[in-house]
This record gives C-alpha cells, sequence and structure tokens, in this order.
C-alpha cells in the first residue's frame, strides 16, 4: 500500500575512521533491512567513517599539535570522495533491493578542492540514485576543528511513495530556518542524524514532530571505546581520557501528533524497524500546517539559497 512505509533505524557502531571496513558493515545493514522489506534505511551523522570524538580528548583546539594534524589527516584519507565511486557499490545494493537510504558521511568534496571535509547527509533512492548531498551548514563547536560549513545546495525533499522526505545533520535540526526550508517543500517524513546520545534525541524529535505535523525519525549511531581499531592513530592517547561508552544511541521515531512511535533506545546495537502510514499526516494538518493554512507568506517569508558553492568558477 502506498500509504504505508517501512523504516529501518540503523542504531549501530561504524568500524571507527575506517573506510572500507565500515563500507562493508554498511553493506551487510542495507542486506539485513532488505530481508526485513525495510523501504527506508538511515544511519546515524558521519557514520562513514565515524565522528571525531578524538578532538575532545586531544586538546583538539591546542595550535600545531602533531596528534590532532595526524588525526585529520587519517580522518581525510578514510572519507569518501563521492566524485571518485566510492558510494558507487552502496548505491548498486539499494537498487538491488529496492529500498531507499539517508546515509551520513564524512565527504572530501572534490568541488571544494579535495581535501577539507564535510559532514554530508547522502539521500540514495530506491532506483540507486544519489538524489541529494547535504553538507551541515554549521560544525556544532569543535567540529569546526575538523569539518568545514556547507552550504545550502542539500536542502532538498523526496518522493518516497505517498511521503515526502528530508533530512538534517545533528544540531542542525535545532535551527529553524532550515526546518522551514524542507516544510515549505512538502516535508512530511523528517529525519535527523544524530552521533548518537539520547540527549540529543529525547526532546526535539517530538518538538519538530510536533511543530512539523510530521513524521520524525532520529537515528543515532553507538560508540564505545571498545569499537576503536587497534591500529588507530594514537589510541593510547585518546583512550586516556576518553569514557567507555561515547555515544548510547537514543534512537527514536515520532508521529505527526508529538507522541512516541519508538521511545528512544539506549546502548542496544541493531535495526529499529516500524511501518508508518501516512494517513496520519493528514489528520494532523487539519488544524496546523506551518508551510500552509497556518502560514502567512504576506508577512513573513524565507529566501533560500541553494547553489553550490566553489571558490572558483570557469568559463572556458
Amino acid at each position: 500500500m502506498e500509504n504505508l512505509l517501512k523504516v529501518a533505524l540503523a542504531q549501530i557502531a561504524p568500524v571507527w575512521l575506517d573506510k572500507q571496513a565500515t563500507l562493508e558493515k554498511i553493506e551487510q545493514t542495507i542486506l539485513e533491512a532488505a530481508e526485513e522489506k525495510a523501504e527506508l534505511l538511515v544511519f546515524g551523522e558521519a557514520f562513514l567513517p565515524g565522528y571525531p570524538f578524538w578532538l575532545a580528548y586531544t586538546e583538539g583546539a591546542a595550535w600545531n599539535l602533531k596528534v590532532n594534524k595526524e588525526l585529520h589527516a587519517h580522518y581525510a584519507r578514510n572519507s569518501i570522495q563521492i566524485e571518485a565511486g566510492e558510494l558507487d557499490a552502496i548505491c548498486k545494493l539499494t537498487k538491488e533491493n529496492n529500498i531507499a537510504i539517508y546515509l551520513g558521511i564524512m565527504e572530501r568534496a572534490k568541488d571544494r578542492g579535495g581535501h577539507s571535509l564535510y559532514c554530508s547527509l547522502v539521500y540514495i533512492d530506491p532506483t540507486g540514485e544519489i538524489k541529494s548531498i547535504h553538507r551541515k551548514l554549521q560544525p556544532t563547536y569543535d567540529e569546526r576543528l575538523t569539518w568545514a560549513p556547507g552550504d545550502g545546495n542539500g536542502l532538498q525533499v523526496h518522493p518516497l511513495k505517498q511521503f515526502t522526505v528530508g533530512g538534517l545533520n545533528c544540531w542542525e535540526n535545532w535551527m529553524p530556518l532550515p526546518r522551514t526550508a524542507l516544510y515549505g517543500q512538502g516535508e512530511n517524513l523528517h529525519v535527523a542524524v544524530w552521533p548518537g546520545g539520547i540527549h540529543n534525541t529525547r526532546d526535539i524529535t517530538r518538538f519538530i514532530a510536533r511543530e512539523s505535523r510530521s513524521f520524525v525519525l532520529s537515528v543515532s549511531s553507538l560508540m564505545r571505546t571498545s569499537d576503536f581499531p587497534k591500529n588507530t592513530p594514537h589510541l593510547n592517547t585518546i583512550l586516556e581520557k576518553a569514557p567507555n561508552v561515547l555515544a548510547n544511541g537514543g534512537s527514536c521515531i515520532a508521529g505527526p501528533d508529538g507522541e512516541w512511535i519508538v521511545e528512544p533506545v539506549v546502548d542496544n546495537e541493531g535495526l529499529i524497524y516500524k511501518t508508518l502510514d501516512f494517513n496520519r499526516v493528514y489528520e494532523e494538518r487539519q488544524n496546523f500546517d506551518p508551510a500552509g493554512h497556518y502560514s502567512r507568506p504576506d508577512v513573513t517569508k524565507l529566501t533560500v539559497n541553494r547553489e553550490r558553492q566553489s571558490t572558483v568558477e570557469f568559463e572556458d
């Protein structure tokens, strides 16, 4: 039925800072979700190859510190350059299994020179096509020491059965104007991806659902020091100060009335499944629609620049 959509939330840990091993884990997860007939599978923020947890434990803001330079270089080597075809196998797998995915990646963007890193949220549709690459608009606090700020090009939504899906990275979900940009395009299934932690998801998931009268999927990774590969550069330095649990999950789903469909799941690793009924959107939009009958564009209106930003423009 076109009004029903089975979703899967991948509350799992990456093979931290290991691109190839994490790609293999993603492929295995796609096959597992497809076996359960999931139609949309979502991974956490920066899942491929992982969140830069070391910044909080290695004097990340110290100037010219060798440990941070070497870890950053390792991070860059394990990040994804989409133009080089590094997601092609994932796209092929989504097509073969007729499943859409949102995947958080570290993108080493060729159109920005190929050296800076962007926290990007990639949407691949069930035909295996990459439909949008949203680069996080504003990295949060210590993230700015290793991630570059993105642009508005990826503020896009996509049809999926009767649903219209869109997504944001982590604290972008607290930014009212990017949310509004998605609402104005008809979003009714909002994907919020996080590096992990119930402290991130327990309040805002229901808030966005109630504000937008949409379904909201909050998807978080897990990360424990036991997940750090033994060949991680400067591992002992990181472990000196890192807690045993850096991200405890907290993945959850709220309905268009702002109530829990799946309450935050903590510590458990695995896939979380639920079937959503689009009709619930129409029911809740009856009395409030932030981009429709309850908006006043004659008074307030948002302008969005969706140009992909680049330092140079050639006229050959």
